[in-house]
């Protein structure tokens, strides 16, 4: 299961994700569309030595250099605007919002988001135009994951898994909810018993 950051900065952000990390999350992708180069690297300094391998960046791949990040998020657009140069141990994701779109992507891309699969939690009107799940029968990328992304939440969780997906990332079930911990820990555990 991925987190997703809250796009700008919220209160207790770093002990929030520290107790994330504790409870055991495996990936959190670090989106801040809005911060500088250094704003992201003064957040990055932040996180704990221990947790960097479970980071991905977005933007700013000197920074992932910088602190030894492995793991690249690329935008739609920045994927259609860059070449992808495959550096040894980086590992590539990136967003999709089509079937059509996760079908072509090279195979240098590990996993990559397809959404929205719901109704968006965080971004008022934004919701699904096809139905992802009818549209993943017509799936012919075998090399790279798929993770549902928008909307993904405790009540869906097991409904989309059981229908294709190979993981889930979460963003607005966990940052629109009071208790963000408690809420992680409530998706993890449908997440793992699906894979047990």
């Amino acid at each position: 299961m991925i987190v997703i950051t809250n796009p700008s900065a919220i209160a207790n952000e770093i002990s929030i994700l520290d107790s994330l990390f504790e409870e055991g999350l495996a990936l959190l992708h670090i989106r801040k569309p809005d911060f500088s180069e250094n704003e992201m690297a003064v957040f990055l300094h932040q996180i704990k030595l221990e947790n960097r391998n479970k980071l991905v960046l977005h933007n700013y791949p000197v920074l992932a250099e910088d602190f030894g990040i492995n793991r690249i998020h690329f935008s739609e657009k920045e994927r259609k605007n860059n070449n992808l140069n495959t550096v040894n141990g980086i590992i590539f994701s990136t967003s999709t919002h089509s079937i059509e779109d996760f079908n072509s992507l090279p195979p240098e891309f590990g996993y990559a988001f397809l959404s929205p699969v719901y109704q968006s939690i965080s971004k008022e009107d934004y919701y699904p135009e096809t139905n992802l799940f009818e549209a993943l029968n017509s799936k012919i990328n075998h090399k790279t994951k798929v993770i549902a992304l928008g909307g993904i939440d405790v009540k869906n969780i097991q409904k989309t898994l059981e229908n294709g997906f190979d993981d889930v990332a979460l963003l607005g079930a966990i940052w629109k909810n009071k208790n963000p911990i408690k809420q992680f820990k409530l998706c993890q555990q449908i997440v793992q018993s699906h894979f047990q």
